[in-house]
């Protein structure tokens, strides 16, 4: 795999990037339009104010603290692992973050929004019925303790990487700081712990971001264009199937389902909803540059001489530390890699303070008194230390795909709530159906599944999105002549 591809540049990647910033301009505002913000409502930042999680907090430091949230490993190691299907990775992650994750975030983070900053089950209860809610209670902080206990692992392998050297500072120590700095994220206030270091840590994913975007352009190297083919490059690609397993594998950057877990945390500090657009839709466009920044990176280091080991290794950081060392030098690399690692601690802690929130809401247990807090948190930090003795690749391996069946019910949840609502629904159904039939066919074809051969995988995949579509057909015109209800959409109350 090593050396240079002739005929490869960066027309391709510099399109995606203009793309990007195109789709957060033109379909950004399209989407915020058929929303409809109302500018004069009263936020539950302002109306159930209590000083822990309900905090008006500035529009700019919302943004940040909603970016780190969104951005851990996945806009980095799954754009980096996303990248060996060759151009197809940067199509997926322009156009999937346009029209799908961008839309997936703004829907879930506006609704959250209109509905007094209720967390994620309860949205979904709303819209798809309390079945659906009951399930996702369950599922949902399983997700986070297992995202919590993930984004342990990642940043603190990469630590002891960069402090090797240092008596002490072991991979177990490591892991004990940032478990503890999980612990007090989780509990205190989101002011005086999230809200003061997170501009800290945004500065440095923003370095490494642009460092290596710089970097990019200063080396000019040899990257896979379009017009090359969308053919599967995969090191394992009898095996690997370009649809689904790109869809699954670059996530973040794309779209995930977790992030609509991560919403209601800022709907509960937003001051205004025209606020909305540059907090949910723009931190997710913010998060796919980042992919595309990585994926581009990936395709560097794959057509260097060192290029067949990083290509058929399922070690991203490989790439991270090799790439981050040679552009930038040892001290610039070094920073880069703290900006890799500032993503996945900045999702990990908000992972758990979701999970508490999302279990007190379903218990009715309010989370003023630290005690009740600590009382909620307990358990999920017992199983989130269990998880961190089982191995990195098996955790990642279930939580992608369970991210994305997230993700799908989400669209699916906007979905309904635009059509009862009269708005233009095709915005949500499109991506439904598509990630619909993504998650069914991994469900078939994956080896750690039902391990089914392609062509039965995508009939039955096929016939289940249908399926659905059916349904859904079925559904709306029984709503035809009906008047909306009135709870739907929230109750307006205006300062």
């Amino acid at each position: 795999m090593g050396g240079k591809r002739p005929g490869f540049g960066m027309v391709t990647f510099s399109l995606s990037m203009v793309l990007l910033v195109a789709g957060y301009l033109v379909y950004g505002r399209f989407v915020e339009k058929v929303f409809g913000i109302d500018e004069k409502r009263v936020t539950p930042a302002y109306a159930m104010r209590d000083g822990i999680d309900y905090i008006p907090l500035p529009g700019w430091k919302i943004f940040l603290i909603q970016f780190l949230n969104i951005a851990g490993l996945g806009p980095i190691f799954g754009a980096i692992m996303g990248a060996k299907f060759g151009s197809s990775a940067y199509l997926w992650i322009v156009f999937g973050c346009i029209f799908a994750g961008s839309v997936h975030d703004y829907l879930s983070g506006m609704l959250s929004l209109r509905h007094n900053g209720e967390s994620y089950p309860e949205m979904i209860g709303r819209y798809l019925g309390k079945p659906f809610m009951q399930v996702v209670r369950v599922f949902t902080p399983v997700m986070m303790v297992l995202v919590g206990a993930v984004f342990v692992a990642g940043p603190a392998g990469l630590l002891t990487s960069l402090t090797g050297n240092v008596p002490g500072l072991s991979f177990g120590t490591w892991t004990a700081i940032i478990f503890v700095y999980f612990i007090a994220a989780t509990l205190l206030p989101i002011d005086q712990l999230i809200g003061r270091l997170y501009p800290v840590f945004a500065a440095a994913l923003l370095f490494m971001a642009v460092g290596i975007l710089v970097a990019l352009y200063v080396h000019m190297p040899a990257l896979p264009e379009v017009t090359d083919g969308l053919m599967n490059t995969h090191p394992k690609a009898e095996t690997t199937p370009l649809f689904p397993m790109l869809f699954i594998t670059i996530a973040c950057g794309a779209l995930s389902g977790f992030h609509a877990t991560q919403s209601p945390m800022m709907a509960r500090c937003m001051t205004n909803e025209r606020q909305g657009r540059p907090i949910f839709y723009g931190a997710m466009i913010t998060e796919g540059i980042v992919a595309l920044i990585w994926a581009a990176a990936a395709n560097y280091a794959f057509h260097t001489p060192q290029g067949q080991a990083f290509f058929t290794s399922g070690n991203a950081a490989l790439v991270v530390d090799f790439v981050s060392k040679n552009w930038l030098g040892a001290a610039g690399g070094a920073l880069a890699v703290l900006g890799v690692i500032a993503a996945p601690i900045t999702s990990g802690d908000t992972a758990f303070r979701s999970a508490r929130l999302i279990v007190a809401d379903a218990l009715k247990i309010g989370q003023q008194s630290l005690l009740k807090r600590l009382l909620v948190s307990l358990p999920l930090f017992a199983v989130g230390f269990v998880l961190l003795f089982v191995d990195f690749d098996v955790i990642w391996r279930y939580f992608a795909w369970s991210n994305q069946i997230l993700g799908t019910i989400t669209l699916w949840a906007v979905t309904v709530y635009l059509t009862v609502n009269r708005k233009n629904y095709v915005i949500g159904l499109i991506p439904a159906l598509f990630m619909t039939a993504v998650v069914t066919a991994y469900l078939f074809i994956a080896p750690e599944t039902l391990a089914l051969s392609a062509t039965v995988s995508y009939a039955l995949a096929l016939a289940l999105t249908a399926m659905c579509a059916f349904f859904f057909v079925r559904w709306k015109n029984r709503l035809t002549g009906k008047a909306v209800p009135p709870a739907t959409d929230g109750s307006v109350t205006t300062r």
